[in-house]
């Protein structure tokens, strides 16, 4: 009996990728499946539930970082983002919803099936070891993915909580940058230091009393980040 093949879902409506794609996945050892709008790539999804997901942004009945946001909400393989838009607020807005990658257009095949293989050796969004968390007045609730701060739910972007939910597991330790960034985004983004700022002052504004002299989410200069117990 042949062996099962990991199914990729490539949504674009370009023709073209798919015409180079699918041979390209389905030499690499693939199963190339195909979507050519957001909505049936959300219908693909539920339906396949594939190994991983390549997912342009720009589709014709909507935009691609809609349909990431809203199939994190059901789907935890990977997602690696395919986009000809190379501003970096695109990029960190598509890591924030969930995406574990980015690959700008024009691309080599190479390069994709690398990042393909590294997030499925990532698994997707690894499940959260369970338990609360108490931070000040911040609860972390890591069985149920609710955090709240003076007894008010506070709402945070995917990439927002998983950030804190490593903090929280590590409570009291000093996480280093590139820990936090391979965890949350992927070991091709060890390096990007940019994005876990980003996140981390997003998360102060939501979580300290004074963002500007954070007491809970607190740096340890050219190493990392700690949650203060």
């Amino acid at each position: 009996m042949p062996a099962v093949r990991p199914q990729v879902l490539v949504i674009d409506d370009e023709p073209q990728i798919h015409r180079f794609l699918s041979p390209a996945l389905d030499a690499a050892g693939y199963e190339p499946r195909r979507a050519d709008s957001g909505q049936e790539g959300l219908r693909a999804i539920a339906l396949w539930s594939p190994d991983a997901v390549v997912l342009d942004l720009g589709l014709p009945d909507m935009d691609g970082k809609d349909v990431l946001k809203r199939a994190r909400e059901f789907y935890q393989g990977p997602i690696i983002v395919l986009s000809a838009r190379d501003r970096e607020a695109e990029k960190i807005a598509a890591l924030d919803l969930g995406a574990n990658d980015y690959v700008e257009k024009p691309f080599g095949v190479g390069e994709l099936l690398a990042r393909i293989r590294a997030g499925l050796r990532q698994g997707g969004l690894a499940p959260a070891a369970g338990g609360v968390v108490t931070a000040g007045d911040v609860v972390i609730d890591l069985d149920r993915r609710i955090v709240t701060r003076a007894g008010e739910r506070v709402k945070l972007r995917p990439k927002e909580y998983e950030v804190l939910a490593c903090l929280a597991r590590n409570a009291g330790k000093v996480l280093g940058h590139a820990d936090l960034l391979k965890t949350v985004w992927g070991a091709g983004h060890a390096a990007d230091v940019q994005y876990l700022r980003v996140v981390i002052g997003q998360l102060r504004h939501k979580l300290e009393a004074d963002p500007a002299d954070p007491a809970l989410v607190v740096t340890e200069p050219s190493v990392g980040y700690r949650l203060e117990l």
